[in-house]
């Protein structure tokens, strides 16, 4: 069997961009059939909060000291990245939020067999829908969308459920040196950062198959 590990986090968009790169490449892969894929959990900003009325523009722009209209370039750029990949980006429509509890849902998700179905709904959710995925209520409604009973999810959110999970993903991600997202290890060995092309992913892939 061959291994993919990847870390992310569901509010980066070329974690998404990144998704779409390895399903392309995946699909060119001989040997797909053999490939087990794990979806870790990686907070860009672990202290982030929605506040209502900021716009992901006028974040980026506090957070580097620019213009609002250079942020707003900045993020028709991505755009233009994610069409690239087959992605349909609403940025105007996005804000900033705090995704631990996402991350929480992702690992509850695995349990039903669905985690990459949650981080696909989840980032078509907030990139394409512009929904504020750190909101109870939208996690609630996406939950169901994926298959995960209503009982289950609330007591999730109710409780501190999978969060231990979480936090020992980053931990492992740290030892393992993921810095940045998204990161791709196969059979612990191989490591592609990055939003790269499928053809540096399948290359990885193919390396790893020889072993």
């Amino acid at each position: 069997m061959i291994t993919v590990e990847i870390w992310s986090d569901l509010v980066c968009p070329f974690c998404y961009i990144g998704k779409r790169t390895f399903e392309t490449a995946l699909g060119r892969f001989a040997h797909k059939d053999r490939v087990t894929i794990t979806w870790k959990s990686f907070e860009l900003d672990p202290g982030a909060i929605f506040k209502p009325g900021v716009s992901i523009h006028e974040s980026l722009a506090a957070k580097y000291g620019q213009s609002v209209e250079w942020a707003k370039k900045a993020t028709a750029q991505v755009a233009d990245m994610a069409a690239g990949a087959g992605l349909t980006f609403a940025l105007d429509r996005t804000a900033p939020t705090n995704t631990f509890n996402a991350h929480r849902l992702v690992h509850l998700a695995a349990k039903y067999g669905a985690q990459d179905k949650a981080e696909e709904r989840l980032f078509a959710a907030y990139f394409v829908e512009g929904k504020q995925i750190g909101d109870r209520a939208v996690l609630a409604e996406l939950a169901g969308e994926i298959g995960i009973p209503p009982n289950e999810t609330a007591t999730l959110l109710d409780g501190g459920g999978y969060s231990k999970e979480v936090r020992d993903d980053e931990a492992e991600g740290r030892e393992l040196g993921v810095n940045a997202v998204p990161c791709f290890i196969i059979n612990r060995k191989y490591m592609v950062k990055g939003a790269q092309p499928p053809e540096a992913l399948l290359k990885a892939l193919e390396t790893a198959a020889k072993d």
